[in-house]
C-alpha cells in the first residue's frame, strides 16, 4: 500500500533492510539518477552479481529510499569493500544513510575489516562508524592525448589463457582473492590488456568498461609507472569516449602524467577502512581499482 502524506524520521529509520538482486537493477539505477549520479547500470549489474546489495524500499511506493553494496574479499573472507551508499533526496537527512551503514557494518559484517571510498560528504557518517582514512584517490577525467614515443609494443589483448596468471599477480598485489570479481571482467570491460616483458611474463594488466559518459580505466595493476602509463595509452587508442580513472596519490609521477595528457582531476576521495590498519598487499603496483565500489 502506497503511504500518503510525509514520512517521519522514527518511521523511515524502521524500514526493514532487504537484500537486493539483478532484479532490483533498475531501482538502483533510478536512485542513482534520483541524487544526480549517472545510472551506472552497468557498474550496478557487477557489484549485484559478484557481491550483494542491501536496500530499504521507499515507503512512497517509488522505488528504492537507500541501498548500497557490499563485496567480500577472500575466502574466509578476509574483508569486505562496501560502495554505492545512496538515499534518495527526499529521504535525505533524516538518519535512513546511518540506518543502512549500522546495520551492514554492524549487523550483517560485524568483526569483518572494511574498506569502502568515501566523498567529502560522507566522510563524518563513517568516522563515528569507526573508519579511518589510510590513503586518498584523486578521480580524474578527460580526453586523452597521446604521449609521442610511448612504447605500448609489449601490451596486447588478453586472452582466456592469460586469465590464471592474471588472478595470481592480482592476488600477490592486492593481498587477497578476487576471483569472483575478475573472472567476469572479460564480460563486463569492453577492453582487457596485458603486458609482458622480453621474457613473456607479466608484469601488469589493465581494463576499460563503458560507463555512461566515459570509459573508466579500472583496475590498473602495473610493476611499474611506465608500464602503467603504456598500458592506458594502449587502452584510450581502443575508445574515442573521453577516460576516467581513480589513481591512488601516492602515484604522483602517473597524476601528473594523466594530467599532462589532458584529464583533469575532478574530485578526491578517501580511502577508509574499519579494523584494518591500511590495504593489504603491494601498493606500489595497484595503480587504480576496478571500481571506488569494490
Amino acid at each position: 500500500m502506497i503511504q500518503s502524506g510525509p514520512v517521519t524520521p522514527s518511521h523511515l529509520t524502521d524500514q526493514p533492510i532487504r537484500p537486493l538482486t539483478v532484479d532490483d537493477l533498475a531501482r538502483c539505477a533510478d536512485l542513482s539518477v534520483d541524487r544526480g549520479w549517472h545510472p551506472e547500470d552497468r557498474k550496478w549489474g557487477l557489484l549485484l552479481t559478484a557481491g550483494t546489495g542491501y536496500g530499504i524500499d521507499a515507503p512512497d511506493g517509488q522505488g528504492l529510499a537507500a541501498a548500497c553494496t557490499v563485496t567480500r574479499y577472500g575466502f574466509a573472507p578476509d574483508f569486505a569493500a562496501i560502495g554505492m551508499v545512496l538515499v534518495a533526496e527526499r529521504y535525505a537527512r533524516q538518519g535512513l544513510g546511518r540506518r543502512l551503514m549500522t546495520y551492514v557494518c554492524d549487523d550483517l559484517l560485524k568483526g569483518l575489516p572494511l574498506t569502502l571510498h568515501a566523498t567529502p560528504y560522507g566522510r563524518p557518517l563513517y568516522e563515528e562508524l569507526g573508519f579511518t582514512t589510510v590513503g586518498q584517490a584523486e578521480m580524474l577525467r578527460g580526453s586523452f592525448r597521446p604521449e609521442p614515443g610511448t612504447d605500448t609494443s609489449r601490451v596486447r589483448p588478453a586472452t582466456a589463457a592469460d586469465l590464471p596468471e592474471i588472478l595470481r599477480r592480482d592476488h600477490e598485489v592486492l593481498g587477497t582473492d578476487r576471483t569472483h570479481l575478475l573472472a567476469r571482467l572479460p564480460a563486463f570491460a569492453d577492453q582487457l590488456l596485458v603486458a609482458e616483458n622480453g621474457a613473456g611474463l607479466l608484469t601488469g594488466y589493465a581494463a576499460a568498461w563503458p560507463n555512461t559518459d566515459s570509459d573508466v580505466i579500472g583496475p590498473l595493476i602495473a610493476a611499474d609507472t611506465e608500464i602503467a602509463k603504456a598500458l592506458v595509452t594502449a587502452l584510450a587508442s581502443g575508445t574515442d569516449r573521453p577516460l576516467r580513472t581513480d589513481v591512488d596519490v601516492r602515484h604522483e609521477e602517473l597524476v601528473s602524467w594523466l594530467t599532462a595528457r589532458g584529464l583533469e582531476s575532478i574530485a578526491r576521495n578517501a580511502v577508509m577502512t574499519r579494523s584494518l590498519p591500511a590495504l593489504p598487499g603491494i601498493w606500489t603496483r595497484r595503480f587504480a581499482p576496478l571500481t571506488v565500489a569494490a
